[in-house]
């Protein structure tokens, strides 16, 4: 009687019948529809297995990581990151009833130690929704500005690596390389004659007594999500990359190469008193949306775009007077929907000198190096 029942009951529950297809046969529920495996969640489990599987073996025998193969990246590069990503931009959107907003922001400050007592507005029922929690800001004396320093910090976060660029392949982290000509993309003013004769570095460069610098500072989900002008500068051209939305945390970094150059990202080119000065917006996962405060026109991450190719606005053009965007040391650029990195490549003469290190903690204002 009760195995009867029992079987009854799991009969009503899931009401799954063979059905006979020519020679082959197949389970339906009771509406009729036939289980057919679905490529994207196979590829999602199966290639996620496997990655498990290789990540554990290397910390069992104790290897460091290698980089990934280029079957590896097109498969993460499949995922659709970048849906996802306007899925969480609508999810950071939707406003939240005034009652929760406290529990869900109190949950998000203890797990990733974001300090409020330097937002200008510590109330947590003041912020509407996820995003305008994320893109806080900061009371004017949280960030005081380096009065040594002809370069301070864009961002908080942490120096991911830094130095001298001495060939057109930049370290984004030790030992792992993108392109700076892919990154940047093709640069005007240059002959012909003089591209095929002079590196892609060597054309960015005003001064054969200058060197290539560059600095890149990953954000983290805690951190401040505005970033500033690094020096007093000029910008004349906004680049926007459509891209994929990847992780950049140094782990990943550590194991894709070109990791910056396959993203999405919005590339800020210009002049300071030195030469060559760019400013670069990586997006991520989740960080689908970059705003540049003084661009209007710049939209990330549309559903329209396709991975590839870029997008110029010369500010040159649209301010003639001015020749550009004039921008201050540490004044508000924009900001990410989440975390991310930026990466500031400038020309100097050769004594200058940073005064940082890979791995530091820095925030916006500090000094990152001088004459």
């Amino acid at each position: 009687m009760a195995a009867s029942l029992r079987v009854a009951c799991g009969r009503k529950l899931f009401r799954v019948r063979p059905v006979s297809c020519g020679h082959r046969r197949f389970f339906t529920s009771g509406r009729g529809f036939f289980f057919r495996p679905r490529p994207l969640p196979l590829l999602v489990v199966t290639g996620g297995g496997y990655y498990g599987y290789q990540h554990y073996k290397r910390r069992e025998d104790g290897a460091p990581p290698a980089l990934a193969t280029p079957t590896q990246v097109a498969l993460y590069r499949s995922f659709p990151t970048r849906l996802l990503s306007r899925a969480w931009g609508r999810v950071n959107d939707a406003e939240l009833p005034a009652w929760l907003r406290k529990p869900v922001y109190s949950l998000y400050i203890w797990t990733f130690g974001v300090n409020m007592q330097e937002a200008a507005v510590e109330d947590l029922r003041h912020y509407r929704n996820l995003g305008e929690f994320f893109r806080r800001r900061l009371k004017e004396s949280a960030r005081p500005l380096c009065s040594a320093s002809c370069l301070v910090c864009p961002a908080d976060g942490r120096i991911v690596h830094l130095g001298r660029v001495s060939s057109s392949e930049v370290e984004q982290v030790k030992g792992v390389t993108y392109s700076l000509e892919q990154f940047l993309g093709p640069q005007d003013g240059h002959s012909h004659a003089s591209a095929s004769t002079r590196s892609f570095r060597d054309r960015l460069l005003t001064s054969p007594d200058n060197e290539l610098f560059h600095v890149v500072v990953y954000l983290a989900p805690g951190d401040y999500h505005r970033f500033h002008s690094p020096a007093d500068w000029t910008v004349a051209l906004r680049r926007h990359f459509t891209g994929s939305l990847l992780s950049v945390s140094p782990g990943v970094a550590g194991r894709v190469k070109d990791l910056f150059c396959l993203n999405e990202r919005v590339a800020l080119s210009g002049r300071w008193r030195h030469g060559f000065f760019s400013f670069t917006a990586v997006g991520a996962t989740n960080v689908g949306s970059i705003r540049i405060y003084f661009d209007r026109e710049l939209r990330t991450n549309a559903p329209h775009d396709k991975k590839g190719g870029f997008r110029d606005l010369r500010y040159a053009e649209a301010e003639p007077a001015e020749g550009g965007v004039a921008l201050q040391r540490g004044e508000a650029v924009g900001e990410f929907n989440l975390g991310s990195t930026v990466v500031v490549l400038f020309e100097a003469p050769k004594s200058f000198a940073f005064s940082v290190e890979p791995g530091q903690t820095v925030r916006v204002g500090e000094g990152l190096g001088s004459l």
